[in-house]
């Protein structure tokens, strides 16, 4: 029987039994679903000195013969996961990739929840780890809420609502700002210090500054710091990875900036944004011209419409040219500019009655270094009235030009700042495309 929660404890501090009663029940009406071992079950382990709990860090105290945790900090942490909005169709990619380990290879935190994920997918079919032991993610159960695909009756993809994948992200770099500040009082331990520094240490070594909150910088918004600079030059600077972390999420302004987002036509950074954003403008690619037009484009050109051009108009070649890279511009194409050719079907589930057959496809011939030969084709996979049913054919300038007047009636803030005169000292050449070695290949974003 789990030990009842009750207020007034020496100190404050309850059980880690207790704190585990505490969470579950806490966290019962939480939109994002939680396990009842939080504290005591793989990976929490006390002796690190914390605990993660969606997006805190709950701080653990040697208390007696055993451990404790402070009951405020665990009532907080559930009433923050709780605050959570989740859409179970909203789902961001989590896995696999190729070359996933030595993404995460130089990571300094001990969730590392993609890897975890990855690691327990692929060997839950071995018998020796079929022991029925609880593994969560930051006391969240990931499995109630993974999703499964398979693309071409072989490759399993897996997913997660995007508002997990954030929530995710944020304890990762909890974490990370929590071993940076215990390595800091471990370091000022072993050196002598003059009475100043003392003070600031006593200070840091006081019960009260346990959590990573106090002695760390917090997250700064984005001010174009990066702005002009080449990929290829500062992906290559010592430290970088470290000064990306520091800022928030240049599109959700939300989350912790994981990595930086750039254009792979000209080479130019964006700016830093966490990796549901990034995951999230990447293309569907089923080949390396051809694209799925899926649901997340709604967001991208519609709902969340000027916060992406501005994002992508950060890189100089998009913004003098007033287009976007090939891609997008062939899936804003198919969205926006193909829409009314997009046959429909009778909904009875649907109170307009009627809805958008099939899946919508977009292919390319040529490069967008010949605008003149390029041209896309919008399609219709498994129509009723065709298996491809081919809707349009239209020229890459062609479809620039339709851009360029559908961005000055929707953000003409944004088609206010675009155009060549902006930039005089652009190339008149494009740079080569950079390869993306961070995912999937040359996935074009």
């Amino acid at each position: 029987m789990a030990e009842r929660v009750t207020p007034g404890r020496t100190g404050g501090l309850i059980t880690l039994g207790a704190a585990d009663a505490l969470w579950a029940g806490s966290t019962a009406g939480s939109a994002v679903p939680t396990v009842s071992a939080a504290f005591t079950g793989s990976p929490a382990h006390a002796r690190v000195g914390y605990v993660l709990l969606g997006g805190c860090a709950v701080a653990t105290v040697r208390a007696g013969g055993g451990w404790g945790v402070v009951e405020a900090e665990v009532r907080r942490a559930a009433a923050e996961l709780n605050a959570v909005e989740m859409d179970r169709r909203d789902l961001v990619r989590i896995g696999p990739f190729r070359d996933g380990a030595k993404q995460e290879r130089d990571e300094e935190t001990l969730l590392r929840w993609r890897r975890r994920i990855a690691r327990e997918l692929q060997e839950r079919d071995d018998p020796e780890r079929a022991d029925g032991r609880l593994c969560h993610l930051a006391g969240i159960d990931w499995r109630r809420i993974l999703v499964e695909k398979t693309r071409d009756g072989a490759q399993r993809t897996w997913w997660l609502p995007r508002a997990v994948v954030r929530l995710l992200d944020v304890a990762e770099h909890t974490e990370t700002r929590w071993l940076r500040a215990a390595r800091t009082r471990q370091a000022g331990t072993t050196v002598a210090e003059s009475p100043s520094r003392h003070r600031q240490s006593r200070t840091a070594d006081a019960p009260q500054t346990t959590s990573p909150d106090h002695p760390t910088v917090p997250l700064r918004p984005y001010k174009e710091e990066l702005k002009g600079h080449l990929y290829s030059v500062l992906s290559r600077k010592p430290g970088i990875s470290r000064k990306v972390a520091g800022w928030t999420c240049a599109v959700c302004r939300t989350a912790p900036a994981a990595v930086l987002d750039h254009c792979h036509e000209h080479g130019y950074v964006r700016a830093p944004v966490c990796h549901s954003c990034n995951t999230q403008e990447r293309p569907d690619h089923l080949y390396g011209n051809d694209i799925r037009v899926a649901d997340h484009y709604t967001r991208l050109f519609h709902t969340h419409a000027a916060e992406w051009l501005r994002h992508w108009h950060r890189c100089p070649g998009c913004r003098a040219r007033t287009t976007l890279p090939l891609p997008h511009l062939a899936a804003w194409t198919a969205h926006i500019a193909c829409r009314p050719l997009r046959p429909t079907h009778r909904d009875p589930r649907s109170s307009r009655g009627r809805k958008p057959c099939g899946a919508l496809r977009v292919s390319w011939t040529g490069s967008h270094h010949a605008p003149a030969s390029c041209q896309f084709t919008v399609a219709v996979d498994l129509c009723p009235s065709g298996e491809h049913r081919v809707l349009a054919h239209v020229p890459y300038r062609e479809a620039a030009e339709r851009f360029r007047t559908w961005l000055a009636e929707t953000v003409p803030a944004v088609a206010a700042e675009a155009g060549p005169d902006r930039l005089d000292d652009l190339p008149t050449r494009f740079r080569p495309v950079i390869a993306d070695t961070s995912s999937e290949g040359q996935a074009l974003f």
